[in-house]
């Protein structure tokens, strides 16, 4: 459990920010941009999560809320060459396919798709779940940049 006494630092706002490791860089250093739009995707996440209450999607989502945050630490925390599995928090490969398990499994509960899908559905959740769509479209193409150029 993590314990925050308080959210602000107190160190004024000079244009950088501290990773989890304590390296200092710019606010516009593409790891802080990508773990940006990973805070923003889950955010609305909970926005929609107002919606699920109840539902048998509401406990995916929650999971997905605290994946989403651990994303952000793994992004926050810059890999050490000699870095042993298991001694830093990272995204692990077997939750990406658990993940794509269950986008098919909810996709199969579909009519199949002949186009693509416009924004729209139903009004209640329109304005949580759309937004997610972009970000997550706006924040894909950060991953190869970061990979290649910031371990």
């Amino acid at each position: 459990m993590v314990t925050l006494n308080r959210i602000y630092t107190r160190t004024g706002d000079s244009g950088t920010t501290g990773l989890a490791n304590g390296q200092t860089v710019r606010k516009t250093d593409l790891r802080v941009a990508a773990y940006g739009e990973v805070d923003e995707i889950n955010a609305c996440l909970g926005l929609a999560r107002l919606h699920t209450a109840g539902t048998a999607l509401d406990p995916l989502l929650a999971r997905l809320q605290n994946e989403l945050f651990d994303l952000g630490a793994d992004l926050a925390t810059p890999a050490k060459p000699d870095e042993a599995e298991g001694s830093v928090l990272r995204i692990l490969q077997s939750q990406v396919g658990r993940l794509e398990a269950e986008i098919d499994a909810l996709n199969d509960t579909l009519p199949q798709l002949t186009s693509f899908v416009l924004p729209g559905g139903t009004p209640r959740l329109r304005p949580c779940t759309w937004p997610e769509r972009s970000l997550a479209g706006r924040n894909a193409p950060l991953w190869p940049s970061l990979r290649r150029t910031r371990p």
